[in-house]
């Protein structure tokens, strides 16, 4: 080999692995779709505000697979066909690489339609369960979660004999009440009444008539937002509070303070994460908060702390996993597991195990009454 020739090729080998390095240190986009506007907007700032926490600890460890995050934000609180459009913008246009979202189930259908798994696509939220979607990775509770164990004890603990359901007229309040029918039924009580309203009814009169003259002792409330708020406050002006209970499993702090402690008698609320959980893992996430946004920050809960969770997921399977690929990712799910401010994750199924938490209302908000550790998703996707 003459010199010139090995110049040459010691230049393009130089080149290549110049090439290569700046390659592995190209940020990673990720884009988080969130309720920005619309019934759930309530939740967007807490939810900005927690993606923004997470990229911000993960590059503080190095990012993911030894990429710093870059983050993407779009609205996910448009109807499903243009929150598709601004996912597919973020997604072809902006090049993000991973999806986080935090928003409602239609939203979700539509973007499992649009990434058709060529994407990895992390979703966070309360759901109602069956999401097995490849590439789709579920950090949110389900109903086999957040009622399973928790209609038993309630049922050994305040005795109630005869259950109402109100939920809005969608596949998650529909869900969840079919599910609440099996567990209500193995404790020996009795369904007596099961209604779903649009997410337009403010006036819950009728409704609220209907329950007092059941005879009702205890009332699952699977209504979302506005309609939560609502439905609570004239619940207890109808005099109701003191004579059922109720349990919500979407009813978190944004909603309780809504509501008002002082319309909170007798009400529950079962869910994955509070604001004021005491275990060390979830002070040091609250603590990091409110250190980064101040003390007039979005109130911290479930719905918002979930897309933090979301990127804990995604750095542990990705991790795992050695890559971004979907065909890699999946396999890897299984058994993909953190320590975060909901305590010790673990994936099965691309649903998670994870403790659950129930709490009951006093004059300072949600107070823990009872935890659940490590209780299953009852999904079975296939891996």
């Amino acid at each position: 080999m003459d010199r010139r020739t090995f110049l040459h090729g010691a230049a393009a080998a130089a080149a290549a692995l110049g090439t290569s390095a700046v390659r592995a240190a190209a940020p990673l986009n990720v884009a988080v779709m969130l309720p920005l506007s619309g019934p759930a907007g309530l939740f967007g700032p807490s939810a900005k505000a927690c993606a923004e926490l997470a990229v911000q600890t993960l590059n503080g460890r190095g990012g993911v697979l030894g990429r710093n995050i870059n983050l993407l934000v779009g609205d996910a609180g448009l109807p499903p066909a243009e929150a598709s459009q601004t996912a597919l913008k973020l997604w072809k246009g902006s090049g993000a690489q991973v999806v986080i979202g935090m928003h409602d189930s239609a939203v979700r259908g539509a973007l499992v339609g649009l990434f058709k798994g060529q994407v990895p696509y992390f979703y966070t939220p309360v759901y109602e369960g069956g999401e097995c979607a490849r590439g789709t990775y579920v950090n949110g509770e389900t109903p086999a979660q957040q009622l399973a164990p928790v209609i038993p004890w309630l049922a050994a603990e305040r005795k109630p004999r005869k259950w109402y359901l109100i939920g809005n007229d969608y596949v998650w309040g529909r869900n969840t009440n079919a599910a609440a029918k099996d567990y209500i039924g193995k404790t020996g009580a009795q369904v007596v009444g099961d209604e779903y309203l649009p997410f337009t009814v403010d006036n819950f009169d009728s409704s609220l008539a209907r329950i007092r003259d059941s005879g009702a002792d205890a009332v699952l409330v699977s209504l979302v937002g506005g309609s939560a708020v609502s439905f609570n406050k004239a619940f207890a002006s109808f005099g109701l509070a003191d004579k059922a209970i109720r349990l919500g499993t979407l009813l978190e702090e944004n909603t309780l303070a809504g509501i008002g402690v002082a319309n909170a008698r007798n009400l529950y609320s079962s869910a994955g994460y509070f604001a004021n959980i005491q275990t060390p893992a979830a002070k040091a996430f609250s603590e990091a908060y409110f250190k980064k946004f101040g003390a007039q920050a979005p109130a911290l809960n479930g719905l918002a702390e979930s897309v933090y969770e979301g990127f804990l997921m995604l750095d542990a399977i990705a991790t795992k996993a050695k890559s971004l690929e979907v065909a890699k990712m999946d396999p890897a799910s299984e058994g993909a597991s953190y320590n975060g401010p909901r305590g010790a994750v673990t994936m099965h199924a691309r649903h998670v195990e994870q403790d659950i938490y129930l709490a009951d209302v006093d004059d300072k908000g949600f107070k823990v009454v009872k935890t659940f550790p490590r209780i299953a998703s009852g999904q079975t996707c296939k891996v």
